[in-house]
């Protein structure tokens, strides 16, 4: 996109913006009403352990979403020579699921506690008995009862719980308002209405540890929007909020805030029923668009939606790239210690790509990338482990496949939930996430863990945030639009440039032979889970 037009876009307000609390980082997309890039900001962050539980401080976020809008905005000007005070509609997107509970007075009560938790498993597995409808350990839902189930101190005085994008959205416009895909990451949504499940509603009041309490279920939860609708406007109080200069115009029009698979499922045009698409970060997940309710309940597979509201079967592991992350920064150490120093955009493509000269089985080396709990496994603390046997061929080749297959073997043991239990048939999926910033490596290796085409677009290291861009553009559009799937076809990817890599069928063997030494050793990880348990107790 040229400075002229760059210009008019930013002076007439011609733009959607999107912004993203993502687990690694927090980043705001500025596009034209052509879904171009005009401008983008970011700013890196981490979670932490506190009291036993993973969390983001909200001060760290509200530093963040600044930061990310100042250096989008400072981009903007010195790109088109014009002031960013105008935008045309404005959407906020961030991790599902997790527990933000608030007061009558809007004072957080505990907290911020996120996906990554799984201290949750009480409250999920009586919620699901309960409802014979699986909850997950990560659901919203999940953990507000396991605090009624602990009695924690706070519960009695719970007047609104949320997710982190619809904690931002609220103070940005004032409205207690979420995205249906991540509301049902929250409680679950009956498809036939496309707001919270009734009857569930009513199982769930009934429940003895939630009877005793004052509120109802219903007020907690935020209001349920779908993708085109209004959610709001942002009000001077939120613009001031993220622009700290007064710059920022209030009454931007906002679309309702989505979870990252919902902004992920846009960015790869996935929302069609028969689609699907892989979100690789922190954590790694599949959205699979259904045409059939499934057959049964499992544990394993989460029942979500699209932004528009077309059931999804999602598979969710809460561990991708944070081990790789730590073993590159420890070569990045090493590189520095030789006197070349490299960054990260020079050291992640000289590892990756060390891996296309590894055995196809990673020379009988097996790794566990759990940083955290991992559900799929049955392992309930993050305990990183790398294992290999004497005669294991311990090159850096195939270290480095071993951890791309590590990445992405919790996915694979869902996956054939799917298509083995539900005998569903998938074609092909569209991935994005940073782990495809180095062409064909990962991707080759995620179509050979998955046997399946595996696709990769021209946006997939930046998808989430520049799709929640793109929901904020279709909030905007005038009575009478397409429906979401059709618009993102007709008017949003006509042209896009994707590669897509098929399985190779030795490839395919070798990732198959990591797999069975994977699940063979994986009592040692669960081992391991349980021990070195300071952290944890602290």
């Amino acid at each position: 996109m040229d400075a002229i037009s760059c210009a008019a876009a930013i002076r007439t307000g011609e733009t959607a913006l999107g912004i993203e609390l993502g687990s690694t980082r927090i980043k705001a997309v500025l596009i034209s009403r052509d879904y171009e890039t005009i401008a983008q900001g970011s700013y890196a962050w981490e979670n932490s352990l506190a009291d036993g539980h993973w969390t983001y401080s909200l001060e760290e976020a509200w530093h963040g979403v600044r930061t990310a809008y100042a250096k989008l905005k400072k981009e903007a000007e010195e790109r088109s020579g014009e002031k960013l005070r105008r935008i045309g509609s404005l959407g906020i997107s961030g991790m599902m699921h997790g527990y933000l509970a608030f007061d009558a007075q809007g004072e957080l009560l505990v907290p911020f506690r996120t996906w990554r938790n799984n201290t949750t498993e009480e409250a999920a597995a009586r919620l699901t008995r309960e409802f014979s409808f699986n909850i997950p350990e990560r659901w919203s839902i999940a953990h507000l009862y396991q605090a009624l189930l602990s009695d924690e101190a706070h519960t009695p005085d719970v007047a609104f719980i949320t997710t982190l994008s619809g904690y931002i959205h609220w103070k940005l416009s004032g409205e207690k308002a979420i995205g249906i895909g991540d509301a049902s990451g929250m409680f679950p949504i009956a498809a036939e209405t496309g707001r919270y499940d009734e009857n569930f509603l009513a199982a769930f009041s009934a429940l003895p540890r939630v009877k005793k309490h004052p509120w109802r279920i219903e007020a907690l939860l935020p209001r349920v929007l779908s993708a085109g609708e209004e959610a709001g406007r942002l009000t001077e109080e939120g613009a001031a909020l993220l622009d700290e200069s007064g710059d920022l115009l209030p009454g931007v029009r906002m679309a309702p805030p989505e979870g990252d698979a919902g902004t992920g499922m846009v960015a790869t045009n996935s929302v069609r029923k028969r689609t699907g698409n892989i979100s690789a970060g922190t954590s790694i997940f599949s959205m699979n668009v259904l045409e059939r309710p499934l057959k049964d309940v499992y544990r394993d597979i989460d029942m979500v939606t699209t932004p528009d509201g077309a059931p999804v079967a999602m598979v969710h592991s809460n561990n991708c790239t944070s081990d790789i992350n730590a073993w590159a920064a420890v070569f990045g150490e090493f590189s520095a210690l030789l006197g070349h120093k490299l960054s990260p955009d020079e050291l992640y493509p000289l590892l990756f790509q060390s891996a296309l000269q590894a055995e196809s089985d990673a020379g009988g080396l097996v790794n566990y990338s759990f940083l955290s709990g991992e559900n799929l496994t049955r392992t309930q603390n993050g305990r990183p482990l790398f294992l290999r046997t004497p005669k294991s061929r311990f090159t850096l080749a195939n270290f480095m496949l071993a951890h791309l297959y590590a990445a992405f073997a919790p996915l694979r043991i869902g996956f054939d939930i799917l298509t083995q239990d539900e005998g569903l048939t998938m074609e092909s999926m569209v991935a994005h996430g940073g782990i495809f910033r180095t062409p064909v490596v990962a991707q080759q290796a995620l179509a050979n863990m998955l046997v399946l085409p595996v696709t990769v677009t021209e946006t997939a290291a930046e998808g989430g945030p520049w799709g929640m861009a793109v929901l904020a553009a279709y909030a905007a559009q005038p009575e009478g639009r397409l429906p979401l799937a059709d618009f993102l076809a007709q008017e949003v990817f006509p042209h896009a440039k994707k590669t897509t890599l098929v399985p190779e069928p030795i490839g395919v063997q070798g990732a198959e032979a990591f797999l069975a030494r994977y699940l063979e050793a994986l009592p040692v990880e669960q081992t391991a889970s349980g021990l070195l348990l300071g952290e944890e107790a602290r």
